[in-house]
């Protein structure tokens, strides 16, 4: 189970070259429940992902969802690439610290060139509710569908 919160960046942290990175491009397959290829580098990721439809709502609105991973071939994420819906969302993604958290900050390229979007797991969703997030957030997406991937690939803005 994944369990996350999704945040709008108001200022880009500093130095972020300091920071782990990694490039991606992901696909979708489908929309609901979201199946998607991801090519991470140069590693390459079959993903399913089911969100329940109560997981976005509430007075503080969670990111949930049952997820299920597997390994492709580099062959296989082409041969799958071409059969994709909308777009592939392309990416730079750091993993900066903080707390007893790893921040994934995505800088998007392309379509989305210039947006920034931050998510942070948690291990129950009692955390995730009472996670206090640094002051370089900006507002809490987590229950609005248009900031997934999925939505933002297949649902161009």
């Amino acid at each position: 189970m994944e369990i996350e919160k999704k945040y709008l960046v108001d200022r880009i942290p500093e130095d972020l070259e300091q920071y782990e990175k990694r490039e991606l491009e992901q696909c979708y397959l489908c929309e609901r429940p979201a199946l998607r290829i991801r090519r991470m580098d140069d590693d390459y990721i079959l993903t399913y992902k089911n969100r329940p439809e109560e997981s976005g709502k509430g007075d503080q609105p969670l990111c949930v969802a049952q997820e299920l991973e597997a390994s492709l071939t580099r062959e296989a994420y082409e041969h799958l690439k071409e059969k994709a819906d909308g777009i592939c969302i392309k990416k730079t993604r750091y993993r900066i610290p903080y707390k007893k958290y790893m921040i994934e900050l995505d800088l998007f390229h392309d379509s989305y060139d210039g947006f920034c979007l931050a998510e942070v797991e948690f291990d129950s969703v009692e955390e995730g509710r009472s996670f206090q997030p640094p002051e370089w957030f900006g507002r809490d997406v987590s229950g609005d569908c248009r900031f997934s991937n999925s939505y933002m690939a297949l649902h161009i803005c």
